[in-house]
């Protein structure tokens, strides 16, 4: 018999969020290839909030499960599965397969065993985050031992994760962001140097970031804000520099003077971390090994500012929405 969840649905798609409803749902039926996972915590992530309003790139089928990513523990195995059994606690992958659920059924390829040092939380929250910085800072970015790195939004989820691993590769690393005391965090994760980017009404950091780079500029510049960020970031990178382009939080996807790559000799990279695994799969699964092994070194853990009950799940979109978060905020569902 088909089981039925509690789970948040987006049944249309809306800019204020009233096409979510918390309701009960049936899950597939567990085939060979498969583990059914009682889901404890979820990852909220950016493109939860733009899917449910249609505008990320992925768009699945109305109507559908949100979340991206989760950690629970098997309760259930397919007669083919490997490497697994009932009572593992582990993280897995999902999309348009809805992690805001009691209960899940993955494909083992999406599953692996959680990092031992984290909370089932930590645990929802990690691959989505450190796998973007993995594949900017090392695969698109080529980030170098003492090189300066500027990471924009610093304070969010892949802005964490960037501190913490360009702290890691030796980088002096340079965090900004909206607010001064969200900032001082960045310096725990292991930023040298913080800069608050919103200063007398206008998007100003060109000169500080110079002054902390003896007047060179950033040698890689992380960005998943984009907007007046990325058009005050070409001011201030270093010749040969390379802008990392994460996304676009601000909400503006700004455009580049191309004179500017021409006269400093910088590039413009676009980041896709899940897009360059499906693309080159062995090199896909050594980044996710790579950070799962740094994860268990105990190099990189996320922070999470606020966990939220199923029930209240959209609530913890609206909290993303405000920008309220600081690191990661997860729905939990005990």
């Amino acid at each position: 018999m088909t089981a039925e969840v509690n789970a948040l649905v987006c049944k249309s798609l809306t800019e204020d969020l009233s096409g979510l409803s918390f309701e009960k749902i049936k899950i597939k039926d567990l085939t060979s290839n498969d583990l059914l996972i009682k889901v404890k915590a979820a990852s909220v992530n950016f493109p939860d909030l733009l899917m449910s309003k249609g505008l990320y790139q992925h768009k699945p089928t109305l109507p559908f499960v949100l979340g991206m990513e989760g950690s629970g523990v098997v309760k259930g195995l397919g007669k083919d599965v490997k490497n697994f059994q009932e009572g593992d606690e582990v993280v897995f992958g999902s999309w348009g397969n809805g992690t805001f659920a009691e209960e899940i059924i993955m494909p083992q390829e999406l599953v692996r065993k959680k990092p031992t040092p984290f909370s089932f939380s930590e645990a929802a929250a990690f691959q989505t985050a450190y796998l973007t910085a993995y594949v900017s800072l090392i695969r698109r970015g080529q980030l170098q031992k003492g090189e300066n790195l500027l990471v924009h939004g610093s304070t969010g989820g892949v802005g964490m994760a960037a501190v913490q691993l360009g702290n890691f590769l030796g980088a002096n690393v340079i965090a900004t962001g909206t607010s001064e005391n969200k900032l001082e965090q960045t310096l725990e994760w292991g930023a040298s140097h913080k800069i608050l980017t919103y200063k007398e009404g206008k998007t100003q950091f060109r000169q500080e970031v110079k002054a902390l780079t003896d007047g060179l500029g950033a040698d890689v510049i992380y960005d998943p804000v984009g907007g007046d960020v990325f058009d005050e970031s070409i001011r201030c990178i270093n010749w040969g520099g390379r802008i990392l382009i994460v996304g676009f939080a601000s909400g503006r996807i700004p455009t580049a003077p191309i004179n500017m790559p021409l006269i400093k000799g910088f590039s413009i990279i676009g980041v896709r971390a899940g897009e360059y695994g499906r693309r080159d799969p062995i090199k896909g699964e050594e980044n996710s090994q790579e950070i799962f092994r740094l994860a268990e070194g105990g190099h990189l853990r996320p922070y999470i500012c606020k966990e939220f009950s199923l029930k209240d799940a959209k609530e913890s979109l609206k909290y993303l929405s405000a920008r309220k978060l600081l690191g990661k905020i997860v729905v939990v569902m005990d």
